[in-house]
């Protein structure tokens, strides 16, 4: 059952949005302002955010600007509700990084095709990016297998990263710090743009958030930590950029579906069932201590 959060001021506007959800399925969450949202959004990963703009005290475009900074939030589909909108405020909106837009009022059919077609999109996405993680891994056991000689590098991971020259001073800052804790400001900084312009500007060029593609390049990387090395998961996440194990587990999961522990035990190559266990033994026993919802 997916998770949708309201954000809105309104009570009897939220009760509606509220309904016309649950009617369908959905799982709600319910936030008056933006602070609740966001701390709501941070607790329970909602699987996708619909959020007013006019709101007192915190406004739906920084609600929106948070959520798209913080490691866990940042790939949240997101839906703006405006009783009015102008190009100007569209504009803004989608250089933020919000996925659509419904105009008050709107009719319960407009609601749910939107969110629909969001989710849609969302595990779609996800799809590509599993593909493309288990394509570069697989080119890193070719290279692994190949006689001396035959392939000049083994470093195919890099290549999920696209080949834009627009964007090649981007890519090059992401593929040099992806192992730390890089953050779009951190990139836009480094390549002298602001960051809604690097935003509206990477997601025109490559269909994808600028984030996006730093998980896509730390997965990669992680795949190839797990596949060749004994490292407990804790030490593979900070080696990729992660703060703590259970961020780098919740990515992972949404990517691959599964736990770190557990592609490991089913994709190392030759792994025997006893050296599995102790793998998984040993991990346990230096990994630092995670929530049940990673």
């Amino acid at each position: 059952m997916k998770k949708i959060l309201v954000i809105e001021d309104s009570k009897p506007f939220r009760n509606q949005i509220l309904k016309q959800l649950e009617s369908k399925g959905f799982y709600t969450i319910a936030a008056e302002n933006g602070f609740d949202g966001i701390r709501l959004a941070k607790e329970q990963l909602p699987d996708l955010v619909i959020c007013d703009i006019l709101m007192p005290d915190l406004d739906g475009y920084s609600v929106l600007i948070t959520l798209r900074q913080n490691p866990d939030t940042a790939i949240i589909p997101f839906i703006f509700v405006t009783a009015k909108v102008t190009r100007s405020d569209l504009r803004k909106g989608m250089v933020l990084g919000a996925d659509d837009y419904l105009t008050k009022p709107f009719t319960p059919e407009e609601l749910i095709a939107s969110v629909t077609t969001q989710l849609e999109k969302h595990v779609a996405l996800q799809a590509a990016i599993a593909t493309r993680l288990n394509q570069a891994t697989q080119n890193q056991s070719a290279a692994d297998i190949a006689p001396a000689g035959s392939i000049e590098s083994d470093n195919n991971v890099e290549s999920i990263l696209p080949n834009c020259p627009q964007l090649a001073e981007v890519f090059q800052f992401i593929e040099a710090n992806y192992h730390r804790s890089i953050n779009l400001c951190d990139v836009a900084e480094a390549v002298g743009y602001s960051p809604s312009y690097l935003t509206n500007l990477v997601r025109q060029q490559t269909g994808h958030s600028l984030y996006r593609w730093i998980v896509e390049r730390r997965m990669a990387e992680a795949l190839s930590l797990l596949r060749k090395t004994d490292m407990a998961i804790n030490q593979i996440a900070t080696a990729i950029g992660y703060k703590d194990a259970c961020h780098f587990s919740r990515h992972f999961r949404q990517v691959h579906g599964t736990s770190p522990q557990a592609w490991r035990n089913t994709h190392r190559p030759g792994e025997s069932q006893p050296r599995a266990k102790e793998l998984t033994r040993r991990s346990q026993d230096y990994s630092l201590p995670t929530p049940l919802t990673c």
